[in-house]
């Protein structure tokens, strides 16, 4: 007695379960020694686990048994439903398929080849067997499975070998057109089969080209003859059909079937596919839509670069309303991908009426939700909110051939947001700029006086944050004894804060200068002051009270209260750093202010900086105040406002970077 060979797996709904199948049944073939039984199965097995995939979407359960006299193979799904019971039966005498009972395109060949089968009925699923019956008859008595298949004609029965390879044909998966090459493969097969004289495989992929030729092989189809046509089993935006020049009657319609619904399967996988590649191009559009929009904080900047990121790729032409303070629309940027459709579009945009495009934006702006266009600017409008404030709306037209498809429409959605917030983000950082800049700008004096013999010049340059205010300032104040008081400060750290810092130390000195306080005074109550209210912020802080004598030097009372000394230039092109330091105030109840006596003679200048400038950064490398005096002794003999703005250009020109600290300079020169 012979041993039974059996062979049990699961396998999962995929395209490649029907090659698995098979090489589970090759095997137990082999190992069982019915290697006469190979054509048969084969096809057979590949019918039932094709049928499953596409139909089912299940795992399957393929269960292989061999013995002495035959084998039987088993495929059960676990889908709800039920099959139709039918009884098992003994192979059919019948030649022509077309006789057989149709118990469903998928049981056809079973019906048909098998020496019996039937259904399976379990409360986890359903499933098909059949047996294939060994054959031992006499060598001379062994019939023929079928006619070459080079000579199978329209009344030929085909073979087992001929629907096996049929049916095991795969795309080239290295091919330049592999679904191409292999529909016109699969075409040029069956109509051998059937004896058609041509066919042709038409596809829609849903992206506006309309049906287009997938595959061709022979004469093409003719419209006054009678045909076979199938349609291919794929789910949107795919659709299509097979159509082969052959009656329908024999095989054709049946092998045409089973042929559409492998090439289905094939395009199944090539729609899922391109769709997950399409999804992956719209997550990077997304990612770099969103870095280009956050790396703008200028709200005209960031208005202009929406539609550029949706024209042509979303659209034919984009616009972006914006609402004002009464919340009426205004058009803040418009382009198409047709300049020369600039002006209509334009002029559309700005008709009235109930069924224009302005009210339907003005809808879509009230209620917060998305509306389609009517003509003749076709397309979709989409709201701009952030922060729950409605903001404007972004329009968008549609593409030449075909409307925006669900996918597209949900990539607007997301840029619309993105570009709301985008456009937010670029409006508080302009509020605070403007902030800034008018806070900092109180915080420096307008213009400085114009004195007889003496010349004033100023440079300021912010840190490379526009959003932020420095601690650096300078001003030139009159004292009650005819002198003039020169000050160059700086508070520590950056910010409100130390915007509130300064404005109090600026004050506090024109307060107690006014009153004719001597300059120590002065220094001791100002540190005072910043120790008890400067919320643990210390400030730097050079004076200078300056008066002209009878022989025109300008004498120079000289304090340093931990400042860095000033630049002495000069006329003779002589530079040296001049004056004694001191202790920085707000840090110590006591400091100690010496005063240094400077004298300043005709066509001398005395050059005050905030450490802004000598600490000025190229990579490792500070500009120091060696490199400032060796700046500023080229320049003896310049007016003030020469010197002022030379050093300032040596400064900053020193590194590409952006200035990471304030920058102050004061130039004080004796005019001859």
């Amino acid at each position: 007695m012979r041993q039974e060979h059996v062979r049990r797996v699961r396998l999962p709904a995929d395209r490649r379960t029907p090659a698995a199948a098979r090489a589970v049944v090759r095997a137990v073939l082999s190992e069982g020694g019915l290697d006469e039984l190979l054509n048969e199965a084969l096809l057979l097995t590949t019918e039932l686990s094709t049928n499953a995939v596409v139909h089912a979407r299940t795992e399957l359960e393929i269960e292989v048994v061999a013995d002495g006299h035959g084998l039987t193979v088993t495929v059960t799904d676990f889908a709800a439903g039920q099959l139709e019971t039918l009884s098992a039966r003994t192979r059919p005498e019948e030649t022509d398929i077309s006789e057989v009972s149709e118990r469903g395109r998928g049981l056809l060949l079973v019906d048909h080849f098998s020496s019996r089968w039937g259904t399976t009925h379990l409360r986890h699923g359903k499933g098909v067997w059949f047996r294939l019956d060994r054959k031992i008859p006499a060598p001379d008595l062994l019939p023929e499975i079928g006619p070459p298949e080079s000579a199978v004609g329209a009344g030929a029965t085909p073979s087992a070998k001929a629907l096996t390879t049929l049916l095991q044909s795969v795309p080239d998966p290295y091919g330049d057109d592999a679904l191409g090459d292999f529909a016109t493969d699969l075409l040029a097969r069956v109509c051998e089969l059937v004896g058609a004289a041509g066919g042709v495989v038409r596809l829609d992929r849903g992206d506006g080209g309309g049906q287009q030729q997938l595959a061709r092989y022979g004469r093409a189809p003719r419209p006054d003859v009678p045909t076979v046509r199938v349609p291919l089993t794929v789910h949107r935006p795919y659709s299509g059909e097979l159509e082969l020049d052959a009656a329908p009657s024999g095989y054709a319609a049946p092998l045409a079937t089973l042929v559409a619904e492998r090439l289905s399967l094939h395009l199944e996988n090539d729609r899922l596919r391109r769709a997950d590649l399409r999804r992956q191009t719209w997550l990077t559009f997304l990612a770099e839509a969103s870095e280009l929009l956050a790396q703008s904080l200028d709200v005209e900047l960031t208005l202009a670069l929406i539609p550029q990121l949706v024209v042509p790729r979303l659209g034919q032409w984009c616009a972006v309303h914006t609402t004002d303070e009464w919340g009426r629309l205004e058009l803040a940027t418009a382009i198409h991908a047709d300049e020369s459709a600039l002006p209509q579009l334009h002029a559309a945009l700005k008709e009235s009426g109930p069924d224009s495009a302005l009210a339907r934006l003005r809808e879509v702006s009230r209620t917060g939700g998305q509306a389609p266009l009517g003509a003749p600017t076709d397309g979709i409008a989409l709201p701009l909110i952030a922060r729950g404030q409605a903001l404007g709306t972004l329009a968008v037209g549609r593409h030449n051939r075909q409307r925006h498809d669900p996918d597209e429409v949900a990539v607007l959605e997301d840029v619309a947001r993105r570009a709301g917030l985008a456009i937010d983000n670029a409006r508080i950082h302009d509020e605070r700029r403007r902030v800034a800049r008018t806070l900092q700008q109180s915080l420096l004096p307008p213009v400085l006086p114009v004195v007889p013999g003496i010349g004033f010049a100023a440079e300021y340059v912010p840190t490379g944050s526009d959003i932020e205010v420095g601690g650096d300032f300078y001003d030139v104040m009159p004292l009650p004894d005819g002198r003039w008081l020169v000050v160059v400060g700086d508070v520590s750290g950056k910010g409100v804060q130390a915007a509130a810092v300064t404005g109090l130390v600026r004050d506090v000195i024109r307060v107690l200068a006014h009153d004719g306080k001597p300059l120590p005074e002065v220094l001791a109550r100002l540190n005072d002051t910043l120790v008890e209210r400067g919320g643990g912020r210390y400030c730097t802080l050079a004076l200078a009270a300056v008066g002209r004598s009878v022989d025109g030097l300008l004498d120079t009372t000289l304090y340093l209260a931990g400042h860095d000394r000033p630049v002495l230039i000069r006329a003779d092109g002589r530079a040296a750093f001049v004056g004694t330091g001191g202790t920085a105030l707000g840090l110590i109840d006591a400091i100690a202010s010496p005063a240094t006596e400077v004298q300043i003679r005709a066509g001398d200048a005395l050059v005050f900086y905030t450490d802004g400038v000598t600490e000025r950064r190229r990579g490792r490398e500070l500009f120091g105040p060696e490199r400032l005096r060796a700046a500023a002794a080229p320049l003896a003999g310049y007016s003030a406002d020469v010197v002022a703005a030379r050093l300032r250009t040596t400064a900053i020109g020193f590194s590409i970077d952006p200035p990471r600290d304030d920058i102050a300079i004061l130039v004080l020169r004796n005019d001859p």
